[in-house]
């Protein structure tokens, strides 16, 4: 237990450490103090397991991420489906699904991206939540240690434990995170771990109890013998909060809600990622996403930066969020994010370096 307690308080110093530097080394407040300036960059998470690749789901091409790279954004957190990594729980991982994985984060770092691996799959595994006696937390935790020797002490590299987790109850969510956690650890992988809560993750809704437990209460109870990891949550600002909608009626909501959450995290000496934001190209939607990531800059001491969502390959143009090019060129969106990529990080990627060992 001493040992374990003095690498924490190591590794806590040195991601302390890094992001200080950060903030210190750069002449600018805000914007620029943050880790994380990145998109969502979707494909590879579509269509059923066995789908084929080309027809029913697809990884980034090398086009679009050029084309995001020379934009300015920094990071990719890259959607992919659990089940067609590990098409049977607690067995091996598909090998040719595992090199297309490989493959495109080894193109997405050759263009200098921080890449977050998403297995995005809501808390669930074939129609079954984590927690249910179809899928148990410890078969999780294996998928993550298997996952993790793949891909252990790489730079450039953060582990986001799941994307929206919900229907599961904190406390059972809680003992799922912590599990993966120690098998990330076990394996000797040192890598920033992103930690959602359930209830989808979402930042206005981090505090509300919904009968079993707040995310702001269970989730103070993540254990990681390296103390390095920082919450992940999502937040929009249509009707009903679920991105879906291309009205953004709930700007102030969202902006309070980072606000609120900036509050719980120093209180608690946690720091958080914004892994999934988005709105249209009404006015509204503009501006409310401006006023959102001007309050994570100023924030900028416990928030490590927004993945905006989204682009991809296959994205109708008529959707709402998004933001890959068409044939008419950038979109309405490009016009508020990609005055937040300036100035550059004085320090790229310093909150994802990996910690010394020991």
């Amino acid at each position: 237990m001493k040992a374990r307690a003095v690498n924490s308080r190591r590794s806590r110093a040195f991601l302390s450490g890094m992001l200080a530097a950060l903030i210190a080394s750069s002449s600018h407040a805000g914007s620029a103090a943050l880790c994380f300036r990145g998109l969502n960059i979707s494909g590879a998470e579509y269509g059923e397991f066995d789908g084929v690749e080309g027809v029913n789901f697809t990884y980034p091409s090398a086009s679009t991420v050029s084309y995001f790279a020379g934009k300015g954004f920094d990071t990719v957190r890259l959607p992919f489906k659990w089940e067609r990594l590990q098409p049977r729980l607690g067995e091996a991982f598909e090998r040719t699904e595992l090199e297309r994985l490989k493959t495109s984060v080894a193109g997405l770092r050759e263009k200098g991206f921080i890449v977050i691996l998403d297995p995005h799959n809501f808390g669930y595994y074939s129609g079954n939540n984590i927690g249910s006696a179809e899928v148990s937390p410890r078969q999780f935790a294996q998928f993550w240690i298997r996952l993790a020797a793949e891909f252990a002490n790489e730079e450039g590299i953060a582990f986001g434990l799941m994307n929206e987790p919900h229907d599961i109850a904190p406390a059972v969510w809680l003992d799922a995170a912590n599990q993966a956690i120690a098998g990330i650890r076990a394996v000797g992988a040192r890598n920033l771990v992103l930690v959602p809560g359930t209830h989808w993750s979402g930042v206005v809704t981090w505090p509300e109890d919904f009968g079993r437990g707040s995310n702001a209460t269970v989730m103070l109870g993540i254990v990681d013998p390296l103390d390095n990891y920082v919450f992940e949550v999502h937040q929009y600002m249509d009707k009903d909060l679920s991105g879906t909608n291309e009205t953004c009626v709930n700007a102030d909501l969202a902006v309070d809600g980072i606000v609120k959450l900036s509050e719980w995290l120093r209180t608690h000496d946690k720091r958080a990622f914004l892994g999934e934001f988005g709105g249209s190209k009404d006015e509204e939607c503009l501006a409310g996403l401006t006023r959102m990531m001007d309050q994570m800059a100023e924030d900028s001491d416990v928030w490590l930066g927004w993945t905006y969502w989204a682009g991809g390959d296959w994205w109708s143009p008529d959707e709402g969020n998004n933001i890959q090019p068409t044939e008419a060129g950038d979109r309405a969106q490009l016009s508020v994010l990609l005055p937040a990529l300036e100035p550059a990080a004085a320090d790229p990627g310093a909150c994802v370096r990996i910690p010394p060992a020991g």
